[in-house]
């Protein structure tokens, strides 16, 4: 089955930037749409963006829209998600997850296949 890995978290100032990836093991991610997701301490997941399998497609929740990007490059069979402008409010355990059977959506409740996480935290 489906087994996806994020990288990319870590420790950032506000107002600074990181780049996410997610990435598989056995099995390309070109025929699967992925949303990226995120959980607070204490808070529910909350989605962020999505893309359809050929990048066609994009939707970002209203929390991150104007500040992050999704995107994905077959080729390499990663999905990233650009973070500008970061928050201390963006601190949070980041997730990708993927479904074939969804196009795009922020919704977790479409996504069979899910990450462990990275973290990100922004420092104020």
């Amino acid at each position: 089955q489906l087994q996806l890995v994020e990288s990319g978290g870590g420790l950032v100032q506000t107002g600074g930037s990181l780049r996410l990836s997610c990435t598989t093991s056995g099995v390309t991610l070109d025929k699967y749409g992925v949303g990226w997701f995120r959980q607070a301490p204490g808070k529910e997941y909350q989605g962020l963006a999505c893309i359809s399998s050929n990048g066609d497609t994009t939707d970002y929740g209203d929390s991150v829209r104007g500040r992050f990007t999704i995107s994905r490059d077959n080729a390499k069979n990663t999905v990233y998600l650009q973070m500008n402008s970061l928050k201390p409010e963006d601190t949070a355990v980041y997730y990708c997850a993927a479904d074939a059977d969804y196009y795009c959506s922020i919704y977790t409740s479409e996504y069979d296949y899910w990450g462990q996480g990275t973290q990100v935290t922004v420092s104020s």
